[in-house]
């Protein structure tokens, strides 16, 4: 423990040198070559990334509590207009998320645990398409199921031992996840409780006459998260109970478990909708023996998409969240190569926030511009001949 308090003194220390280097620095950046500068902000940014991949056990369930925190300060008020006890104020909000999430689970296992009861029809249904398959293979490429077979046979070692690793990995990642829930709701009500010290902080690390500039970033910012995560929490809603009804409609199996799955994916832009379709597909193929009803699958999600894209979230959200579609689609890469699913889910927020700094920060303007949505009618250059 000693050891531990000297590495953090340390630490600090190292910090506090490396904010009043980053101080000084900014102000002698104008005096600066242009390449200079520009090198020294994307060695800051090697630097900033360094430093989430490092503590990323600790930074990003701190991130995710700070969105959920914004979310439910509107309760939070409601509760202190009511004369409630601040620490009561704050503890009902984040217990009433954990009772709904506890509910989302219970559903979720309970829907699975009614596959797992149809194992024997879903195997016989698995035999009837692997046999078709090899049929068609044969037909296709003149393999035998017999030179089919020992092919599987060879490669199912190999399967094995790459089996073996992702196990090996997944338990590492699950003692991650129950690290990650469990500093969940110990950092959301930290943040609620001591908000105004953290806001005070803020503060006081710019001159008084940015003061007001500050606190409307922090009003934007306040503004798009909530909008924004209740926006994910309709989504949530409205897309289980549309795909399980168009579905369930059509007489497909397990209709709320594909709605489920899917709409906890959808959270995850663009490439969570992706793994939505195939999961959803293969749960289907392992409980029908038509293949007719992957096709209802496939365009019941894609119904559901498109009314979700196009005409629902568009009018939750509104305008909070415009963000440059490739921009996006690398942050979410980047985010996810570095912190993995939970970075993925908050790149979109944390992208955003940046943008409503960068847009009301001089020296930062044009990052603002590179991931904003706004553009021009008139062509930014020209070229002469």
């Amino acid at each position: 423990m000693i050891l531990t308090f000297q590495t953090w003194g340390k630490t600090s220390e190292l910090v506090s040198l490396l904010l009043m280097s980053i101080v000084t620095m900014n102000n002698n950046m104008k005096e600066m070559p242009l390449a200079i500068r520009r090198s020294i902000e994307i060695l800051g940014l090697f630097i900033f990334g360094c430093i989430i991949v490092i503590g990323k056990i600790v930074i990003m369930p701190l991130l995710m509590s700070f969105f959920i925190s914004i979310m439910l300060m509107p309760v939070y008020r409601f509760f202190r207009n009511r004369k409630l006890p601040e620490v009561l104020a704050v503890f009902l909000p984040i217990f009433f998320i954990i009772i709904v999430v506890a509910l989302i689970v219970w559903l979720f296992y309970n829907q699975t645990s009614f596959l797992l009861h149809d194992y024997p029809k879903i195997e016989k249904n698995l035999t009837i398409h692997l046999n078709a398959l090899s049929l068609w293979i044969s037909g296709a490429f003149g393999f035998s199921p017999v030179e089919q077979l020992k092919f599987i046979n060879e490669q199912s070692s190999k399967f094995l031992n790459y089996a073996a690793g992702i196990l090996s990995g997944a338990a590492g990642s699950a003692t991650g996840t129950l690290l990650f829930l469990g500093l969940l709701p110990i950092y959301t009500y930290l943040l609620m409780m001591y908000r105004s010290i953290f806001m005070k902080f803020i503060l006081m690390c710019f001159d008084p006459n940015e003061h007001e500039n500050i606190e409307d970033v922090m009003l934007q910012i306040e503004k798009m998260g909530k909008k924004y995560l209740l926006g994910l929490l309709i989504q949530l809603g409205y897309i289980t109970l549309l795909l399980w009804g168009i579905l369930a409609v059509f007489g497909i199996k397990h209709a709320l478990l594909i709605g489920i799955i899917f709409a906890f994916l959808n959270l995850i832009p663009y490439l969570g909708a992706l793994i939505g379709n195939i999961l959803g597909a293969l749960i289907t193929l392992a409980s029908s023996e038509s293949i007719v009803d992957i096709l209802f699958v496939l365009g019941a999600i894609a119904v559901v998409q498109f009314l979700d894209n196009n005409i629902l979230m568009p009018r939750i959200v509104g305008s909070q969240v415009k963000l440059n579609p490739l921009i996006s689609i690398i942050g979410i890469f980047i985010a996810g190569a570095m912190t993995g699913i939970s970075g993925m889910f908050l790149a979109l927020p944390i992208m955003a926030i940046l943008k409503i700094i960068f847009d009301r920060t001089v020296q930062f303007k044009k990052w603002g511009v590179l991931l904003g949505d706004e553009r021009s009618v008139k062509k930014p250059m020209r070229f002469r001949k």
